[in-house]
């Protein structure tokens, strides 16, 4: 897979539009780790208030049909991690189609919200098999680090999640982390396309599972919409 940034900005000048949500308890970095990956440098902020987003083009390598080539446009949010904000937060999930989960591998705490936040992805997300990619930042600071890698494995396992830990600051797996969500996202929308393709002669769209009628409905809509 390979993601590479583009310079024109032209609303009509991409073939997808994929949405992610970068979710996690308040000062995981979540919000320096989306702008490293914009701007591919280090930014210190202070806790996100309420919702925002960030905007960039990639191109994407399929694995599933050989040989094509996607020009995709990502609208990647960035949540608050307080509870007074989820509501803000749930009234996004229609429309997501992948999820960044992120704790802080030197704060405990975080880490044992992964349950509950994995909890509130499944209870409000549209999709019934959404992208997750569970994320351990802040490893630039390891003499402070309380989870080890094991232990988080353990858990993206349980999960059954892909597990990365990264550092914001540095940049270290800031790309390939997102990169990863993007191919998780764009094989599943290639599946369900080639899916409905082969069945399409003989089911009703109306009859599809939830799953690929949803992949379906963001695949043909979401092309020249932004609703950002």
């Amino acid at each position: 897979m390979s993601a590479l940034v583009r310079t024109k900005s032209v609303d009509s000048d991409y073939d997808h539009l994929l949405k992610f949500i970068v979710l996690g308890d308040l000062n995981v970095g979540k919000t320096t780790y989306l702008y490293h990956f914009v701007h591919n440098t280090y930014s210190n902020f202070k806790s996100t208030v309420g919702i925002d987003f960030y905007e960039k083009r990639v191109t994407f390598k399929s694995n599933i049909n050989i040989g094509a080539k996607y020009r995709l446009k990502l609208l990647l949010w960035d949540s608050a991690g307080q509870e007074r904000y989820r509501s803000l937060t749930t009234s996004l999930f229609r429309d997501i189609m992948g999820f960044i989960l992120m704790f802080d591998v030197t704060n405990e705490s975080t880490f044992l919200s992964v349950r509950n936040w994995i909890t509130f992805i499944q209870t409000h997300c549209y999709n019934s098999e959404p992208q997750i990619i569970l994320i351990g930042n802040k490893i630039d600071a390891d003499n402070r680090r309380f989870v080890d890698t094991v232990r988080a494995k353990d858990l993206a396992d349980e999960l059954h999640v892909v597990y990365i830990e990264t550092s914001s600051v540095t940049g270290h797996n800031v790309k390939e982390s997102m990169e990863l969500l993007i191919e998780q996202t764009m094989n599943q929308m290639e599946l369900a396309t080639q899916k409905y393709y082969k069945s399409s002669s003989t089911i009703d769209i109306r009859e599809m599972p939830t799953k690929s009628k949803t992949l379906m409905k963001k695949l043909y809509e979401n092309k020249n919409q932004c609703n950002c």
